[in-house]
């Protein structure tokens, strides 16, 4: 014969265990979701140097200088594909990509600065997140955050 204070505190029990459940795989999801944004925050920005740099060992130095936001119908007033060729192409200390040593990446609020060595000589490459527009950044590191 079961007595009325049998089952005293096991509802109590089970609804801790539950919450206990519920508030453990809130908190992991939250820091798996964490990790990966952190790793795979500047993936798209990588992956288009990645294709620079595929393009450029293809010696596609117009696909490549399209990733520089430059074409035959919108050409860059400042860089043109002659300039591009003198910095990139196959008579260019670039030239050869296995002397291109790429450094730390880092990661800017507006995008990633890639910063490399090609013989000798430091070289930073800017990619903008929101067009994933190639260009040398003008700063070796992020820019500052200018609060008005």
């Amino acid at each position: 014969m079961s007595g009325y204070l049998d089952n005293f505190g096991v509802v109590d029990a089970k609804r801790e265990k539950r919450n206990k459940r519920i508030v453990i795989s809130i908190l992991s999801i939250a820091v798996a979701g964490g990790l990966l944004w952190y790793f795979f925050r500047d993936w798209k920005e990588e992956a288009r140097l990645r294709e620079f740099f595929a393009l450029l060992e293809k010696k596609d130095y117009k696909q490549a200088y399209g990733l520089w936001g430059c074409t035959d119908a919108t050409p860059c007033r400042d860089y043109a594909f002659d300039k591009f060729l003198r910095d990139w192409g196959p008579e260019s200390i670039a030239g050869n990509l296995s002397a291109v040593q790429r450094g730390k990446v880092k990661s800017c609020s507006g995008g990633i600065i890639q910063q490399m060595t090609i013989k000798g000589e430091d070289v930073n490459l800017y990619v903008a997140r929101n067009s994933l527009v190639l260009g040398f950044s003008p700063w070796p590191v992020c820019a500052p955050r200018i609060s008005t």
